[in-house]
């Protein structure tokens, strides 16, 4: 029994008119007719009792045509299914963070992703950058987020996201605590206390390439606690003020935290495989990312030349990915903006 058969023979039991039929199913009324004889042969039993006049059901066809119709749904059930997996409407993401990521960005950009695209599913993966790296080049996860406009591993595709401001946490008795702003070269005396290299490498590397893009060598002193936010530092008496980012400060109780002017960055990157670039879901999850609005306080790093032009190739890679044409070569490698977080002291991880 085929698939066709069942739809031959649904539209004439519907219809009860063998030319209705056929018309409906855009076929001749002879090759729907053998189409019939072929399935009542195969079943061993007539469907129709057939005159002149009139097409009526037999018992054998009643019965067959409750269960075709309920075949014909399923198979239209698992067509539309299957488009809207190849049409990135749902499917999976496995996306990964790096733990600057965690407390705002990544949250914020699956609520959106919810909000955008309800049937994609998100496996969200806290990852060290090297890991992170890795699993991006072993195709392990699918995209990923983290801070850096560093040249990416080969075969990773990288594109700008968005700027996070740094901010001075200081004690309240601190000589600049009561200020709005304050500049680096201010504090160029001071004791910076640092998180451990060893346990948060890309966090330390992002502070040094802010301090020597600034011109500035500050003493340092290590901090003791393995916490990226730095939320005791202050129990320490040799440090004088550290350097967070709005996303890390949410848990200090007692810190005092003044902006930088003028202002110093952590860049944030998206980075995916770029074999993985015509996945649907992955194409949905960069048309979302990029179209979105930032956390509070965040910047969209705009290229001068064209403010509108991150969102439009965040269209182009849609379009490119979701149709399945085009290729790596067809999306941007963005060397400008990458050299201008360089050369503006913008925190490189």
């Amino acid at each position: 029994m085929e698939l066709r058969q069942l739809q031959a023979f649904e539209a004439v039991a519907t219809d009860l008119h063998f030319g209705r039929a056929a018309k409906r199913l855009f076929t001749s009324q002879p090759a729907l007719s053998e189409q019939i004889r072929r399935l009542e042969r195969e079943l061993g039993t007539p469907l129709f009792h057939r005159t002149s006049r009139r097409v009526e059901l037999t018992p054998a066809g009643t019965e067959l045509l409750a269960r075709a119709r309920v075949i014909l749904a399923q198979v239209d059930d698992a067509a539309a299914a299957v488009r809207r997996f190849r049409d990135g409407a749902f499917g999976s993401v496995r996306f990964g963070v790096t733990p600057p990521v965690t407390p705002v960005l990544a949250p914020h950009l699956v609520a959106v992703l919810a909000e955008t695209s309800p049937g994609i599913a998100v496996d969200l993966v806290q990852m060290w950058l090297p890991d992170l790296h890795s699993a991006l080049v072993e195709g392990n996860i699918d995209v990923a987020v983290t801070p850096g406009a560093a040249q990416p591993p080969r075969g990773v595709q990288i594109h700008p996201l968005g700027r996070e401001p740094l901010l001075v946490g200081l004690r309240p008795s601190h000589r600049f605590a009561n200020r709005s702003y304050v500049a680096l070269d201010d504090l160029n005396g001071d004791v910076l206390g640092q998180t451990s290299e060893a346990l948060f490498p890309a966090w330390v590397q992002a502070q040094q390439a802010v301090l020597k893009a600034a011109g500035m060598r500050p003493p340092t002193a290590a901090l003791w606690a393995a916490d990226l936010s730095a939320t005791r530092w202050a129990d320490q008496p040799e440090v004088d003020w550290v350097l967070v980012t709005p996303s890390l400060a949410a848990p200090h109780q007692t810190t005092t935290f003044v902006s930088l002017s003028p202002p110093e960055y952590i860049v944030f990157s998206l980075l995916w495989p770029r074999d993985h670039e015509h996945d649907p879901s992955l194409a949905r999850f960069l048309k979302s990312t990029l179209a979105a609005e930032l956390p509070t306080g965040w910047v969209k790093p705009v290229p001068a030349d064209n403010p509108s032009r991150y969102q439009y190739e965040g269209e182009r890679m849609w379009a490119s990915a979701s149709s399945g044409v085009g290729g790596p070569s067809s999306l941007p490698s963005h060397p400008d903006w990458q050299d201008r977080a360089l050369s503006s002291g913008a925190a490189v991880v």
